[in-house]
């Protein structure tokens, strides 16, 4: 993995964690350097689901050991980076004094830049799930944008490799699945599958893989927590697997095993502070019943998902009367992406989906679950609560796709000057929304509303996630086209309460709750 790639995948963890705390990739070695997928069940390996019983003696995690060992392979790729250099002031090949002084002939002055590829190692872990095929399963992190991969083996010569190719990759869960285009002579061990919806807090599990480049090291452990969010891209995470099992750079690929010896995660991760990289006890792993729904798509090249086009949040415990629940059930729609089938379905930024297809929604990340798992171009029917009233709708599903979806969550926006007018009770402030400011953000003709032109430091506001340069249209569905408007609708709203309102940021309606003080 390049030094800028790992660079900007720290940045973004450490940004989840907090500033002094981070997420590190455990994939590289001697270097400065999740959502569920469609359900598909034809094609994957059986997995032992029996119970987990027995006593842990001297010999059994030897035992797994010696037994499993073999099934793990040592990953090291290659990959070409393009890489600015600085080349000459005054000239070509000459030295530092010419290129100071001008004593070089000809060539172009002032300097530029230039892109020069440059190849990059890595190194990671894998475990053999078919020795006939000479499939292996790792982290898509440690084979991605890799030129050439190779594989070594247990027992091997270290200066004893075979090429591999990538057979499909998948970024959401971090996995990927190589062949060997090359093979051993001798016959390969693969790893059996277990049950990693079995695993529970205290269960004893062990790692295997090569951090820091020492080979097939072995680490014991606990299952710490399960479903752990683990942030992938803006808006998308996948519950993963904590351990305390040694997890270090190096070990991402590498099986998590339980007691009998049976991989129930991919280990792809560390947390872990400011002042290390390496291992502190927190350590996770891709559950592998997630990546075994994957292995066909996997085996295909592409693995797809299904998407319906909506922002959606945690349903306010507060506010549950307010919008007409008994419980705390459903997924609330903070957004709906213009011309996504969503929209053309009707679905509306404040909506309450409470069932999709026929299951009832409990939070938003099982709805997110039955969204992705769903095959694109179905047409499935869906109950959302809208004004305190269930609406039935039919929506067709679209495919994932991921690299559109971090665009428009990345988009740039503009931000107006600010027109300073009094507003109270939330910690914003609202101004008049003027022709000039509305053609600086774009915003669609005949826009009615008022602009958010501050936010207080720590007010309800920039709780609720509101931002300077939002546009306000609703408060408690009342449209508000001036200042007096907002500042009346909300006056309306009493101290402890919440208010929902419905703004428009980057070209895309939003709903917020925001609790006033």
């Amino acid at each position: 993995m390049s030094t800028r790639k790992t660079t900007l995948f720290y940045a973004l963890l450490i940004a989840v964690a907090s500033a002094a705390v981070g997420m590190v990739i455990a994939s590289k070695l001697e270097l400065a350097p999740t959502s569920s997928a469609q359900s598909v069940t034809a094609g994957v390996p059986p997995a032992n689901s029996a119970p987990l019983t027995g006593p842990v003696d001297a010999s059994t995690f030897r035992t797994i050991a010696k037994s499993m060992s073999p099934a793990v392979v040592n990953i090291r790729t290659e990959s070409r980076q393009k890489q600015s250099q600085m080349t000459q002031f005054f000239g070509g090949d000459d030295d530092l004094l010419e290129r100071f002084f001008g004593g070089g002939q000809g060539g172009q002055r002032g300097g530029r830049q230039q892109e020069r590829p440059q190849v990059t190692q890595a190194a990671g872990t894998g475990f053999i799930i078919s020795a006939k095929d000479g499939l292996i399963l790792t982290n898509n992190h440690v084979v991605e944008d890799a030129t050439k991969i190779q594989v070594s083996f247990y027992g091997d010569d270290p200066d004893v490799s075979y090429l591999a190719r990538v057979v499909g990759r998948d970024q959401l869960t971090d996995s990927a699945l190589i062949e060997l285009t090359e093979k051993p002579k001798r016959e390969l061990t693969e790893v059996k599958f277990g049950d990693s919806a079995q695993m529970q807090p205290g269960d004893w599990v062990m790692a295997i893989g090569n951090p820091f480049g020492l080979a097939h090291t072995v680490s014991v452990g606990v299952i710490s927590a399960t479903e752990r969010p683990f942030p992938i891209t803006d808006g998308r995470s996948q519950d993963v697997l904590q351990t305390d099992a040694a997890i270090n750079p190096g070990n991402s690929g590498g099986p998590l095993l339980n007691v009998r010896g049976e991989v129930v995660g991919v280990n792809t991760a560390i947390y872990t502070d400011s002042r290390q990289a390496g291992n502190i006890g927190i350590g996770f792993a891709v559950p592998i019943n997630t990546v075994r729904e994957l292995l066909p798509q996997l085996r295909t090249g592409k693995v797809t998902r299904g998407v319906i086009g909506v922002s959606v949040g945690a349903i306010p415990l507060d506010s549950l009367e307010m919008l007409g629940l008994k419980e705390r059930t459903g997924a609330l729609v903070s957004s709906v992406n213009a011309g996504g089938p969503a929209a053309k379905a009707g679905i509306e930024p404040g909506d309450i989906i409470i069932e999709f297809n026929g299951k009832t929604v409990k939070n938003r990340d099982e709805l997110v679950g039955y969204v992705t798992r769903t095959a694109p171009g179905s047409t499935v029917p869906v109950k959302v609560l809208r004004d305190k009233v269930e609406k039935r709708l039919s929506i067709t599903i679209d495919e994932l796709n991921l690299d559109a979806e971090s665009a428009r969550a990345s988009r740039d926006t503009n931000e107006p000057e600010p027109e300073e007018q009094a507003g109270e009770g939330f910690g914003m402030t609202v101004g008049t929304l003027t022709q000039e400011m509305a053609r600086r953000l774009r915003l669609p003709s005949g826009t009615e509303g008022v602009i958010i032109t501050d936010i207080e430091a720590g007010s309800p506001a920039q709780r609720g996630g509101l931002a300077r340069g939002d546009v306000l249209l609703q408060v408690n569905r009342r449209p508000v086209a001036t200042v007096a408007d907002a500042a009346r609708e909300l006056g309306k709203v009493g101290s402890g309460s919440t208010a929902f309102l419905l703004v428009l940021r980057n070209g895309q309606e939003s709903f917020v709750t925001v609790r006033k003080e």
